[in-house]
C-alpha cells in the first residue's frame, strides 16, 4: 500500500503554516484527504454515517466523497445508530474496513451495545481469529447554543472499555496520520474530533503517512511544570504556557494523542523532569480521562512529584445553552495558567 510511517516532531506545530516548503491544510481538509486516499488505495474501505453525502459533508470532512466514489462506498444512513453500527461491525468482521461517522458524540450511547459488547469483544472472544477494523469517527462540539445534548465530550466514558482504542488528534497533521493508522490497526478505534478544531490549519504532507498510535508528542519544552493536554486543550495549554513564560514559569506541554494506548513512559519522563503536572481535558473531571491520567502518574511516578497532580476540566454539570454561560462552563488557558501558578507557589 502507498503509505509510510512518518515520525515528525511537531513541537512548533502552531508556527508551521506559511513556512517555506510546507503545505498548509485545515483539520477538516486533513480528515477529508485521509479518507479520500484510503478509499482510493483500499477497496475494503467504505464510509458510512448520517449526512456523509449531504451538501455540508459533516462539517466539510466528507465533502464530495459520495460524488467521487459512489453511494456503494459512501453510504448515508437513517437515524438508527445502534442498528447501523451493528452493520458496520458485521462488515468489519467479514473483512471490510468501515469508517463510521457519528456526527455527534452525544449519541454514541445509542450504539453502546454494539461498541462495548461486540466491536470491543470479538477479537478476544474468538481468540484472535476475528479482527474488527472499525473506525468510529465521533465529533465533540459546542457553541451555537447546542446545550446539554449536543455539546458533550464523552471520550472518558469509553476509556473504561477494554478492547477499544481511543484517539484524540489535535492538529491537522495528526488528524490525517492518526486516521490512516486507525483504519490500518485492525482493531475498533474511537476517533474523537473536536468541532472547534476543524478550521485550525497546519502542516499536512500530501502523501499517505501514518502517525503511530500510542506515541505522545512534546508540543513545548519546559522545566517547571508539565501540562498534559488532550484535543482542543493542547492549544489552550500552549497559550497558557506562553503567558506563564512572562511570569517566570517554564511550562512543558505534552499531547498524548491517544488515550488507548497511552504513552505512559513519555508522560512520566516529563513529570520526572518537572515534578509538577496538570492534566487539561475538555471532558468533565469526575471519572474522566484526566482522572485516569492523574491516577497513572500518582501510581507510577509518585516519587517524582513535588506537589499533587491537578486537573483542569469541565464542571460536573450539563452544558448550558447560553453563549455567556458557555464561556464560564468551558475551561481554557486562563484556568490552566491559574493551576500552574498554584502548583509553582505563585499567585
Amino acid at each position: 500500500m502507498p503509505w509510510t510511517k512518518v515520525l515528525i516532531d511537531e513541537s512548533e506545530f502552531e508556527n508551521t503554516l506559511g513556512k517555506k516548503g510546507l503545505r498548509g491544510r485545515s483539520y477538516r481538509q486533513a480528515l477529508l484527504e485521509a479518507q479520500t486516499q484510503l478509499l482510493e488505495s483500499d477497496p475494503s474501505v467504505f464510509v458510512i454515517g448520517e449526512g456523509v453525502d449531504d451538501a455540508g459533508g459533516v462539517f466539510g470532512s466528507t465533502l464530495g466523497l459520495a460524488q467521487k466514489f459512489g453511494k456503494e462506498r459512501v453510504l448515508d444512513i437513517p437515524i438508527a445508530e445502534n442498528g447501523l453500527t451493528g452493520i458496520a461491525v458485521g462488515a468489519a468482521i467479514c473483512g471490510m474496513s468501515p469508517v463510521f461517522v457519528h456526527m455527534r458524540m452525544d449519541f454514541l450511547p445509542m450504539c453502546m451495545d454494539q461498541l462495548v459488547n461486540h466491536a470491543a469483544k470479538w477479537r478476544y472472544m474468538t481468540g484472535g481469529r476475528l479482527n474488527v477494523p472499525l473506525v468510529a469517527r465521533s465529533i465533540a462540539g459546542r457553541g451555537w447554543g447546542s446545550a446539554a445534548q449536543h455539546s458533550q465530550a464523552l471520550h472518558g466514558l469509553f476509556n473504561h472499555i477494554p478492547g477499544l482504542k481511543i484517539v484524540l488528534p489535535a492538529t491537522p497533521y495528526d488528524a490525517k496520520g492518526l486516521l490512516i493508522s486507525a483504519i490500518r490497526d485492525g482493531n475498533p478505534v474511537l476517533f474523537c474530533e473536536h468541532r472547534w478544531l476543524y478550521d485550525f490549519t497546519g502542516y499536512v504532507p500530501e502523501e499517505m503517512y501514518a502517525v503511530p498510535l500510542g506515541q505522545a508528542v512534546t508540543r513545548r519544552k519546559g522545566g517547571d511544570v508539565t501540562i498534559i493536554a488532550l484535543s482542543l486543550m493542547v492549544y489552550e495549554a500552549v497559550k497558557a504556557a506562553r503567558a506563564l513564560e512572562a511570569e517566570g514559569i517554564d511550562a512543558e506541554v505534552i499531547d498524548p494523542r491517544t488515550l488507548v494506548p497511552l504513552d505512559e513512559a513519555a508522560l512520566l519522563e516529563s513529570v520526572k523532569k518537572t515534578g509538577r503536572v496538570i492534566i487539561a481535558d475538555t471532558g468533565v473531571k469526575t471519572g474522566g480521562a484526566s482522572a485516569e491520567i492523574a491516577a497513572v502518574i500518582t501510581e507510577k511516578g509518585f516519587e517524582f512529584l513535588k506537589a499533587p497532580a491537578m486537573r483542569v476540566g469541565s464542571p460536573d454539570s450539563p452544558v448550558p445553552a447560553s453563549p455567556e454561560l458557555e464561556k464560564l462552563y468551558y475551561p481554557g488557558a486562563k484556568e490552566i495558567a491559574k493551576a500552574a501558578r498554584a502548583l509553582c507557589g505563585k499567585k
